[in-house]
């Protein structure tokens, strides 16, 4: 058979061709937002172009071409891939091989980005022993060939299909997607398509519903009763939000991309008209759209796929009635009566308080997931002055287990933020900070959690003091209150420690706390941050910043309170920002500040400090007389500086070095318990601190905090925690031999710095850029607190230790304190420059000019 030929003109034509359609339909999306026109359209579109291709191949008549995917369900979306099934009657001989090439190699060559697979209807059957293949070809479409041929496969097809092996694959596939796009990453940047929420959702119910011969359109489920008219109407509109932000992504992006990335959700934001408010980037407005329609599409999803399971598999479980409105039936909790809830709305609590009492129920039945999902309504002002489900909320917060399932629960069926306004307002709220990764809503909800897992038993080892406070707390449910109100009043402008204590007063008056309940809990939400402020930009060694702290506390239940509250709410901001050194940093705070607070006064640490050392350096046999030459060189400072195991190291190294001429560099794994502590002993030399820093940042190792000190006889004993900035697994030992041999050359050869390229800027920071802040203000020990704010990248320490080695600034001791792509560092530093205005204005603009 002679092989037909497209030419290059007319290949040139047809490219041409579909590439002007393809734009009249982005010009015709773009004006009339119409996603769902849009995707038929396309599809409509690429079937012309196909058979116009088949017939001018000559493609032989009794082979198929059909659609499967998004293009096979006549949802095209605009740079998605062409999901093809060339159908065949028998194996192909070399000639088919030959236009099955050639059609393929036109089909790209015009411009239609096709995957494809060349099977027979065995073949078919035979690979959809793959739950994507068989889903792939219950929803093929001809295209155009063979009718017969593909009727076959369709009966095939249906014939091989077993219905629940499918619902509990679709299930399974499900769940597995789940837990890979729940990541933090994908909460700031979401996938439309396979994030929990997103659209895969909304098609596994439609596959499933489709396998079942029951419908793929929303309006024929509801015509059997699957769920209600309204439902309908209310899904359409969240999918078809889905699907106007995914086709006007493909447009923006030029490709197939269905991540929300920093990139375009601004320009999205504009595209669909929505504007900045005074508070919030016109981003954050789009994305809490995009999270609540997530939040709808999840409480859909869980809510048909239940009412699938029932109609499909017709079970019968042991059923058993628990009181005269609930029964358990098997596993699950059912309401009795289809109505109970709009006849007996406190009933709605009573439904999560018999969740949380009774272990052995594992999730709700789909009649009562459609009963509340109905019923929301009901829960509105009367509800919430109802003094019954005031006390059984409070009930809820004091159960023994399954509180924060209950609370997310509540978040996922809409019910927590209508009873709590002021919560609902926050629900899907996105804080582009570049540490928060998590909305609003759901950081609260992690911070609850991360306070219900200091109560348990089996992640006691975690943060071992947290959960031995925990344990010994009266009255957790206060932590729980506090936790919920702390960020509150997010994106209303103002303090939102200040808007949100006045919600929690509201709150603790109308569910009747004791006034010294209500009264701590409005405390920890106003200063819920001073400790960890305190903690990471303060020196803790100072005992007037100790006071000065524990002089905010009330009392050590109050202390206790903070701490708890602190620790919960730092791990629930991403699980980038918690590190083993924050944790060591608060813990000593909290440890320093109970003792103020039982003693009356600041201990006298000079003397205990060195008695300490003095004690753990026994143990290695150096007595008094062998360290007395290097002692007598270090100031007090130095001991209030560092503790007691960390003298003792310098002082088993430096003994017998006091006067070394060579730098003595040595590492160790942290006492923090991750990363690493340097130590750099060295004559002391101009820009020494800008090498070391620019050394690190080679490394891509992150100084989490800097000690420097210069010694009576002009040396500089400096000590530094790193921790790496990848978090990799890299063996410690090797990483602190290179440490001390390289370092410790650097520092005596002493050659020009060559600063670290800068890298590239994360795009969360391009995108959300922070502008730099410094201020500068004495203390009262002749010293200058230099605070920095600016956006973190590589080299960022040795640029700024540069500009002050320029000015003849010396640095002290420093606090580095990176939140995500987020740097607030605090400087101890003095210089006679400094005590002049114009000076210190000229030192201040260079930083914000050049780091």
């Amino acid at each position: 058979m002679e092989l037909l030929v497209i030419g290059h003109d007319d290949v040139a034509a047809l490219r041409e061709s579909l590439r002007n359609d393809r734009a009249v339909l982005e010009q015709n999306f773009l004006k009339h937002n119409n996603a769902a026109r849009l995707l038929a359209a396309h599809t409509r579109l690429i079937d012309r172009y196909l058979r116009r291709v088949w017939r001018q191949l000559a493609m032989p008549r009794r082979i198929t071409l059909a659609a499967v995917g998004g293009y096979g369900r006549c949802k095209l979306y605009p740079r998605s891939d062409i999901d093809l099934l060339i159908l065949l009657d028998a194996e192909p001989d070399d000639a088919l091989q030959q236009q099955l090439h050639q059609l393929i190699r036109v089909l790209w060559d015009i411009g239609l980005e096709v995957g494809h697979s060349v099977r027979t209807v065995g073949q078919c059957i035979k690979e959809s022993a793959d739950i994507t293949v068989q889903t792939n070809l219950l929803e093929a479409r001809l295209v155009c060939g063979n009718k017969e041929l593909f009727n076959e496969l369709c009966a095939s097809v249906q014939q091989h299909l077993d219905l629940r092996a499918f619902y509990l694959a679709k299930l399974q596939e499900q769940q597995r997607r789940h837990a890979r796009y729940a990541e933090a990453d994908y909460n700031l940047e979401p996938n439309l398509k396979e994030s929990p929420g997103g659209l895969r959702d909304l098609q596994t119910v439609t596959w499933i519903a489709r396998a079942a011969g029951l419908g793929t359109h929303w309006s024929e489920l509801a015509r059997i009763g699957l769920l209600t008219t309204a439902e309908a109407r209310q899904i359409a509109r969240h999918s078809a939000l889905l699907a106007t932000l995914r086709a006007r992504l493909h447009y923006l992006a030029k490709r197939h991309e269905d991540r929300l990335l920093f990139d375009f959700q601004t320009l999205l934001a504009e595209q669909l008209g929505i504007n900045a408010s005074a508070n919030r980037r016109s981003s954050e407005h789009l994305m809490q759209r995009y999270y609540r329609t997530k939040l709808a599409v999840r409480q859909f999803n869980t809510l048909m796929l239940q009412n699938l399971h029932d109609y499909l598999f017709h079970e019968a479980p042991a059923q058993r009635t628990l009181n005269e409105r609930f029964r358990i039936v098997g596993t699950l909790l059912e309401i009795r009566d289809e109505q109970l809830f709009e006849h007996t709305p406190e009933a709605i609590f009573e439904l999560f308080l018999l969740m949380e009492q009774h272990s052995e129920l594992t999730d709700l039945s789909a009649k009562t997931l459609r009963a509340l999902w109905r019923a929301q309504h009901r829960v509105d002002a009367s509800f919430r002055r109802n003094p019954l489900n005031r006390a059984c909320f409070m009930e809820i917060l004091r159960q023994p287990h399954g509180v924060l399932h209950a609370l997310r629960r509540m978040n996922q069926y809409g019910i927590l933020g209508r009873y709590l306004p002021a919560f609902g307002r926050i629900v899907g709220q996105m804080q582009h900070d570049l540490f928060h990764v998590y909305t609003v809503d759901e950081h609260i909800l992690m911070v609850v959690r991360n306070l219900r897992r200091f109560a348990a038993p089996e992640h006691a080892q975690e943060i071992p003091l947290c959960s031995k406070l925990m344990g010994e707390f009266a009255r957790p449910e206060v932590l729980y209150v506090a936790g919920l109100f702390h960020d509150i009043a997010k994106g209303r402008g103002g303090d939102h420690s200040q808007l949100g204590k006045k919600d929690a007063r509201a709150f603790c008056v109308q569910h009747q706390l004791s006034g010294t309940d209500t009264n701590l809990i409005v405390w920890l939400v106003e200063h819920h941050l001073i400790l960890s402020a305190t903690a990471q930009k303060q020196d803790l060694s100072d005992p007037e910043v100790i006071a000065g702290f524990a002089g905010k506390i009330k009392n050590d239940r109050y202390l206790v309170a903070l701490y708890l509250l602190t620790v919960a709410d730092v791990r629930g901001t991403s699980p980038q920002i918690w590190n083993a050194w924050k944790a060591k940093l608060m813990e000593d705070l909290f440890l320093l500040a109970r003792r103020y607070l039982s003693d009356g006064k600041v201990a006298d640490q000079l003397g205990e400090i060195r008695r300490a050392t003095a004690d753990a350096l026994n143990h290695y046999a150096l007595q008094p007389d062998s360290y007395q030459l290097l002692w007598a060189q270090l100031d007090d400072s130095y001991f209030l500086d560092h503790a007691p195991q960390e003298i003792a190291w310098h002082t088993r190294l430096l003994a017998f070095k006091v006067n070394a001429a060579a730098p003595i560099v040595k590492a160790r794994i942290s006492r923090a318990g991750e990363g690493l502590q340097v130590m750099v002993y060295c004559p002391d030399q101009r820009a020494l601190f800008a090498r070391i820093c620019n050394f690190f940042a080679r490394m891509n190792y992150t100084i989490v905090e800097a000690k420097i000190h210069t010694t009576q006889h002009g040396y500089a004993l400096d000590s530094f925690q790193i921790m790496e900035a990848a978090r990799g697994g890299t063996a410690y030992r090797d990483i602190m031999t290179y440490i001390e041999f390289e370092l410790a050359q650097q520092i005596a050869q002493a050659k020009p710095i060559v600063l670290a390229t800068p890298g590239r800027v994360s795009r969360q920071l391009k995108h959300f850029p922070i502008s730099t802040e410094v201020e500068i203000k004495p203390d009262n020990k002749g010293m200058y607190v230099l605070s920095l704010v600016a956006g973190d990248r590589p080299g960022l320490l040795a640029r700024f230790a540069l500009i002050l080695d320029a000015h003849d600034i010396r640095l002290h001791r420093a606090k580095i304190n990176t939140l995500g792509s987020r740097a607030e560092d605090v400087f101890w530093v003095s210089g006679k420059r400094l005590a002049d205005a114009d000076e210190t204005r000229c030192f201040l603009d260079e930083l914000l000019e050049k780091i």
